[in-house]
This record gives structure tokens, C-alpha cells and sequence, in this order.
């Protein structure tokens, strides 16, 4: 009992009082927290951001596909989250004689709502600190033994709060880097239709040029159903099923905002890591970063090739397009970021102090020599991972023939017949899936440059054996890019992957051989074979020790400045977190404002008929131009407020979550963060971060005005 007194007492204490910075447990929202948030101007009670038993914000926030965050605004279970949210499943409804991508999508009505199979929602009911269970079961444990036992404790305890049979699903989180553990119980629905979705070149207007870039006028919003059975049971998709009767949902304001005033953001932050080490800082802007970005370059310049030539593959390939090229941008700016702010002499001067302290204390004194040798023993084989999942497996159909090694285990171990049957089963179903989204032409582009930089740029020591001398051998120098080309062409003229033919026959009759001789499957099987043989070792003692030690240092970290540890907050752990702010403007550089909002007028600005990024819808264009903007108008500029900024802390998982004003009303979504504070997983910037947000007015005229869909709006509350 007093083991979990304690981990709640140290979680309520855990707090800060400035700025900012922080992304706080709902559950265990402090006095002084609070309280900062009734200066910054909140009118609402605790009570009202969150309870448990009685209905509060908290159940109008949802896990939208378990990648994103949205919000219930309708006593009939209306979602509004973001457009690169709902990305994949308005592609995937479409085609290009109904193309939702490029005109829109509106329901009139019910009827017309499209079933969004796969996605779901999930509503948090029930948090739990579990940490003395933890603690007890891994009590004297390290290293591998102690993670080992530690992820069954927690799978055990999944199990035990969860009930599929009702759809229940419970996830314990571990905070602190392994400190303090609570479980988070959520209600899951799984039929979700799309209802409405604004034309592409409104949902992500700017492209790429504009990601992560303020001033923005990105209408990045798209519109969704929860339903349930008529027995309010959360229920697979039927045709007699009706919409939620939610506990709680968002009145949405129409009154707009003012630089300064009050801003909350509640969502599903995915992940940060604040307490980083300097050797992380070190690694991610020397090896990590840089290789991720010139690999996602390169797979993006082959898939943007082929979407521009044809809608039709622009459909095909739009989701993975936009997800690849999101970080692509992430990772290049925040090692910029990293670089420009001095976080690496800002970590090592943190951990000078730390040092100082633990001298003397046999649990923390050699805490940071043991972590130096764990880095050591790891870098030199970290690009060679980096190369594996973002470049080999960086191609579809590589990535895909990876996955046959469930096939060849069956066959090779001489399973029986149905364990055989069953694998080959599964791996027909993927290829299915896997055939409508490849593109033959890019990703042969894509496999052969990568094939061309993994031998240039990885270690020659750490290579396949006899994997690229068998292509020298057959297909020319391996000076010349050109040798590795060819070499993917044979592979995809030759693959029985790509031929149904070959496929069928493998299938009918399962042979060993006949697989490890494919040509794709033999290339995914050398790099996979020669990391996990050889390499992946090293990386699961790196991964278990730098656990270990990470856990360690926060625990000193707490027992050395207790008066600071106040100010600390755990990481995102994609559960439901609160960041309070100002919508708020500010100064990136010498003689450089920013407003805080952006208008019509800077869509119109922007506008260039027939580009790939700043095209716009015609009747847009007419509407804008005549001031068409009815009670969607923001009077004091005369004009229809497209975006703004906050000083919230947010990071990815947010996407689609709520800005809600002091008196709890919808104002935005947020969407994106800003280019000059892209370091934030790893240092929050509070002069510089900023969240950019659609505003509401423009999401509900582009409903409204643009689509013509009233009945949308008409569900919803508004507050003038």
C-alpha cells in the first residue's frame, strides 16, 4: 500500500508551475498545475477536464485508429480529426471514377456514410497504478532476466483488466523510463464511417513545402461516425447499427481567438524522450537521423515520379507517400534543431551535475561509464540497422518477401502439412493486400538505389556474405550504380511474388527449394539472415542496458534535486495527456514576426493553379473571392481565419486533437509543429514551439459553404 502511495505522491509531484512545457496525466492533474491553468485563463474545474465517474472532456477524446486523436462534437457520435488521419481510409474508399481524394466527400445523410473497415476508436475508462505489481515481480531483477519478466507481468496484467468478448482492451504504460507503471483501460468500437472529407488540395494544401512550416493555411481536417449496436454495444459494422450516444462532446466556438488567450489541447501524444541521454543526442544527429532522411529521400523522389503521372497511382500510393515524407522532413529539421541549440552541451553540462552528485552513491557513481561502453559496443553496427528497416525493407516487395521466412520455417522444420497450410494461407492473404499498393515502378527504382547505398555507405565487414559478389558476377562492377539497376529488374521479372502463375504453383505445391531460390525472396533473406545472425545481438543487449540505466537515471534524478524533480513530467507514452498554453505569436529570428493566425488571404496568395501542392477547388477560388463567408467571418480582420498557433506542448499522436478554449469549447485542431522548435521530442524550446491548428471556422465553412453539407452542421453546438 505504501509502495503505491508513493508512486501516486511522486506523480502529483512531478509538476511545474511555468511556461509551457509538459504533457500531464489528466488522472493525477495537481493543484499547481491546475492552478497555472486558472492564471492562464481557464474558467473550468477539475472535475470538468476529468473524472472518472461522472461525464467530463475526457470522454469526448478518443484513439482514433490507434495512431492519431480525435473528438466526439455531436450528441450522435460526430468525430472530427485530422485529413492526414483519415488519409488511408478516404484513399482507400475511392477510385478514380469517385475520387474523394481530389473532389471531396460529403453525407447528406446517414445512408450515404461509408464504412471505414479496419479503423476503430477507442474511449478511455479506467487508469490504474499498477506499479507495485511491477515492482514486485521484478524486484532484484536486471538486464535481459528483468525485461523478460517485466513484459509478462505487464502482458498478465493486460489480461486481466481486459474483455474481449466486450471489446475492452486494457495497455499498461511504463512512465518515468520504467518508474512507475499505470494501466489505461479503453472501451473499443469498431464500426467507424467516413462522413465527410474537404478536397486534398484543401486537406494538405502546402504539400511538403509547407510541412512542419508556419505561416500555414492547411485545411487539415476530415469527419467521422462512432456507431453501436441498438443495444449501445460496441459492435462490428451492421447495417442496423445507430450512431453513439456519447457521454460527452465539444460545443464548437465560433468566436474566435485573440493573441494571448487561453488554449488546451487534450490528445494522444505518441512519443518523446526529454530525459535523453547526450550519447542519444550524439547518435541521432551523427548516424540516426542523417541515414533516415537520405533513405526516405530517395523512396519518396521514385513514388513521387510515378503520382504524378497518374491519379490512379496517386491513389495507390498517396497514404504511404504522405507518411514517409511526414518525418522525412521530422528527422532532418530536428537534427538541425539539435545542432543549432547546443542539446548536446545542454545534456552533457546536466549530466556533469549529475555526476558530481553521485559520487560517492555505489548505485549511480559508474551509471554513466557503463552507459558510455553500452554506446560503444552499439555504434558501429546502428547505421547498418537504420539501412535494414528504412532501406531494404524501405521496398515493398522486399518487404513483403521478409515476411515469407514464416513460409520457409514451416517448410524447412518439416511442419506438419496444415502447419504448412496454414502459413501458406497467410502469406496468400498478405500478398493480396500487398499487391493492391505496389507500384511496380518505384519500388524497383527504390530497390536498386538502395541496393547501390547500403554497399557504399554500410561497412563493408558487416555485408551478406557473398551477397554482392554473386550480383558483381552476373551483372557488372559494383562501381557502377547501373550494375545494381539490372539487378532489379531481374528481380521483378523473375520473382514468382509478382507472377500469379509461379505463385499458384508454389502454393499447389510448397517446396523449400522453389522459395529460396526466388530471386526476392533470396534478397530479403541474405540482408535479414546476416543482421539477425550476426547483429540484432547486439542490439538487444544495447536496448536492454540502456533501459536498465535510463530507469536508473531518472530514479537519481528524482533523489538528487527533489525541488526540481517537481518540475518533471513523464514522456509521452500515447496516453491521454493535457498541455495548456496561449494561442500566441512570436519572433523565429532577428526582424521576423509571425501572427498568430493566418487568413484567405494567404490561400489566395499561395494559390497556383495546377500545382502539385498549391492547386485549389474552383469553387473555393469564387467563394474567397467574393468574402462569401457568411458567420464563419472573423470580424476583426474581415476575413476567414484559416489557422493559428499555440505555445502547447504536443508531439506526433496529437494529430486531430482539440484546441479547446477556456470555457471548454472546440476552437481547432491541431496538426503540426513548427520548423525552428522540431528538437522537441527531445528538448522542449519555450520561446520558439509552436502548435499550428486549423481553425474551427474554417473547418465548418469548408463544410458548410464549400461541400453544402448543413446537416453536418446542424448536429453540431455552437456557441456564437
Amino acid at each position: 500500500m505504501k509502495k503505491i502511495l508513493f508512486s501516486l505522491v511522486l506523480s502529483l509531484c512531478l509538476l511545474r508551475s511555468y511556461a509551457d512545457e509538459g504533457m500531464w496525466l489528466p488522472l493525477l492533474l495537481g493543484e499547481q498545475a491546475y492552478n497555472d491553468m486558472v492564471k492562464k485563463g481557464l474558467k473550468l474545474t477539475k472535475d470538468q477536464l476529468y473524472h472518472m465517474n461522472k461525464a467530463s472532456i475526457k470522454d469526448a477524446i478518443i484513439i482514433f485508429g490507434g495512431f492519431c486523436t480525435g473528438e466526439i462534437v455531436s450528441n450522435e457520435g460526430l468525430i472530427f480529426t485530422n485529413h492526414h488521419c483519415g488519409y488511408d481510409i478516404i484513399a482507400s474508399s475511392s477510385s478514380v471514377e469517385r475520387n474523394y481524394l481530389k473532389d471531396g466527400f460529403w453525407a447528406k445523410n446517414k445512408k450515404e456514410e461509408i464504412p471505414a473497415q479496419g479503423l476503430y476508436a477507442e474511449f478511455l475508462t479506467k487508469i490504474e497504478d499498477v506499479t507495485k505489481l511491477i515492482e514486485d515481480s521484478v524486484k532484484g531483477l536486471s538486464g535481459t532476466e528483468r525485461s523478460t519478466v517485466l513484459n509478462s507481468a505487464i502482458a498478465s496484467i493486460n489480461k486481466k483488466y481486459s474483455d474481449a468478448s466486450n471489446n475492452v482492451i486494457a495497455r499498461v504504460s511504463s512512465l518515468f523510463k520504467g518508474n512507475q507503471f499505470l494501466v489505461f483501460v479503453y472501451q473499443r468500437y469498431s464500426d467507424i464511417r467516413l462522413v465527410g472529407a474537404p478536397p486534398e488540395t484543401i486537406g494538405k494544401f502546402g504539400g511538403d513545402t509547407d510541412n512542419w512550416e508556419w505561416p500555414r493555411q492547411t485545411g487539415d481536417f476530415s469527419v467521422f461516425r462512432v456507431y453501436m449496436s441498438k443495444d449501445a454495444k460496441p459492435v462490428s459494422y451492421a447495417t442496423d447499427n445507430i450512431p453513439l450516444k456519447p457521454k460527452y462532446f465539444l460545443p464548437v466556438s465560433l468566436k474566435g481567438i485573440r493573441d494571448g488567450d487561453y488554449a488546451m489541447i487534450y490528445g494522444y501524444p505518441g512519443s518523446t524522450n526529454r530525459y535523453e541521454t547526450s550519447y542519444g543526442v550524439k547518435q541521432k544527429i551523427d548516424i540516426y537521423n542523417p541515414s533516415l532522411v537520405k533513405l526516405r529521400d530517395m523512396r519518396l523522389k521514385y513514388m513521387l515520379e510515378q503520382m504524378k503521372n497518374d491519379p490512379a497511382i496517386k491513389l495507390q500510393l498517396g497514404a504511404d507517400y504522405a507518411s514517409i515524407a511526414n518525418y522525412w522532413k521530422f528527422f532532418d529539421g530536428e537534427a538541425k534543431q539539435l545542432i543549432k541549440y547546443n542539446v548536446y552541451d545542454q545534456k552533457k553540462s546536466n549530466e556533469g551535475a549529475f555526476l558530481k552528485w553521485a559520487q560517492g552513491k555505489p548505485e549511480f557513481e559508474n551509471l554513466f561509464s557503463e552507459w558510455g561502453k553500452a554506446y560503444d559496443a552499439w555504434r558501429p553496427f546502428s547505421k547498418q540497422q537504420v539501412y535494414i528497416n528504412e532501406g531494404i525493407m524501405g521496398s515493398p516487395l522486399i518487404s513483403f518477401a521478409a515476411s515469407l521466412q514464416q513460409v520457409e520455417n514451416a517448410i524447412v522444420k518439416k511442419g506438419s502439412s496444415a502447419d504448412i497450410r496454414k502459413a501458406i494461407e497467410s502469406a496468400a492473404e498478405y500478398r493480396t493486400e500487398f499487391l493492391k499498393t505496389e507500384n511496380k515502378a518505384s519500388d524497383q527504382n527504390i530497390l536498386g538505389t538502395v541496393l547501390w547505398m547500403f554497399y557504399n555507405d554500410v561497412d563493408k565487414s558487416q555485408h551478406p556474405i557473398g551477397f554482392f559478389e554473386s550480383i558483381k558476377g552476373s551483372f557488372g562492377d559494383l562501381k557502377d550504380e547501373g550494375t545494381f539497376k539490372k539487378y532489379a529488374t531481374h528481380v521483378f521479372l523473375t520473382t514468382m511474388i509478382l507472377n500469379d502463375a509461379k505463385w499458384n504453383a508454389f502454393v499447389t505445391n510448397p517446396d523449400g527449394n522453389v522459395l529460396q531460390g526466388d530471386a526476392a525472396f533470396a534478397t530479403a533473406s541474405a540482408f535479414l539472415k546476416n543482421w539477425q545472425g550476426k547483429y540484432l545481438p547486439f542490439f538487444q543487449q544495447f536496448t536492454v542496458k540502456n533501459n536498465d540505466l535510463g530507469r536508473l537515471y531518472l530514479k537519481g534524478i528524482i533523489q538528487m534535486d527533489p525541488v526540481k524533480a517537481k518540475k518533471m513530467y513523464p514522456d509521452a507514452t500515447f496516453t491521454m495527456r493535457i498541455s495548456y498554453g496561449n494561442v500566441k505569436s512570436y519572433q523565429p529570428r532577428d526582424a521576423v514576426k509571425y501572427d498568430y493566425v493566418t487568413t484567405m488571404k494567404g490561400v489566395l496568395e499561395k494559390y497556383k493553379a495546377g500545382d502539385y501542392e498549391f492547386d485549389l477547388p474552383p469553387k473555393l477560388i469564387e467563394l474567397a473571392r467574393k468574402k462569401d463567408f457568411g458567420q464563419y467571418m472573423d470580424k476583426q480582420r474581415n476575413d476567414l481565419v484559416v489557422g493559428f498557433i499555440t505555445t502547447n506542448d504536443i508531439t506526433g499522436g496529437n494529430s486531430g486533437s482539440p484546441v479547446i478554449d477556456a470555457n471548454g469549447n472546440l476552437i481547432g485542431l491541431a496538426f503540426d509543429g513548427n520548423y525552428e522548435a522540431l528538437s522537441h521530442k527531445i528538448a522542449f524550446d519555450k520561446d520558439l514551439n509552436r502548435t499550428i491548428c486549423v481553425d474551427v471556422r474554417y473547418v465548418l465553412w469548408c463544410i458548410d459553404k464549400l461541400g453544402g453539407a448543413t446537416n453536418i452542421i446542424q448536429e453540431l453546438k455552437l456557441v456564437k
